[in-house]
């Protein structure tokens, strides 16, 4: 069985995933149950992400070992055309080559689960290359005026979606698409 590719994501409600100088504390200041995310955690075999995502969880968000407060466990891959010598922890693999090919090696080593793509400017570019199967994101109700958009500042092709799951827990709106091809 092979899994699938999801992108999984919080935003604030004017579509940034990450504020000014990268900030995430706001998200993590919605640390409620949800169905939905224990659910893309439990099916996560392995993380593929990019550089400036990687550079920023270690940091300022202890790295492999922050991923979901500490949570997940398993490999994470980064997408970069300059690893570091040698990787600071073991659990983490630097790629350097495209992207399909990042994909393939990452989603082969999740083991029949999922692959959660981490870092905004990498699911750009996989979805540009047709190879998410899946959008997750949670809608948090702050603006933060800044930052990192959801889909990027400069145009980019349309993705058609189709809506899979709408619920909403105390403060945070959950959705869940599948990416049409």
């Amino acid at each position: 069985m092979v899994g699938k590719v999801i992108w999984h994501v919080t935003m604030s409600l004017d579509g940034f995933i990450a504020g000014p100088d990268d900030a995430m504390e706001w998200a993590f200041a919605y640390d409620e149950p949800d169905a939905t995310a224990d659910a893309v955690r439990r099916t996560t075999g392995a993380i593929l992400g990019g550089r400036h995502w990687f550079d920023v969880a270690e940091r300022k968000y202890q790295g492999r070992r922050g991923i979901y407060g500490g949570k997940w466990h398993g490999p994470v891959f980064v997408l970069t055309h300059d690893p570091p010598v040698p990787s600071p922890d073991a659990g983490v693999r630097f790629l350097t080559s495209g992207v399909p090919e990042a994909v393939a090696t990452s989603l082969a080593a999740a083991g029949g689960k999922n692959l959660e793509i981490f870092g905004g400017r990498l699911a750009r570019q996989c979805l540009a290359a047709a190879l998410i199967d899946e959008i997750v994101v949670h809608v948090a109700p702050v603006l933060l005026g800044g930052g990192t958009r959801l889909y990027g500042a400069e145009p980019a092709s349309t993705v058609r979606l189709e809506r899979l799951e709408a619920s909403h827990g105390r403060e945070l709106t959950h959705l869940r698409f599948h990416v049409a091809k």
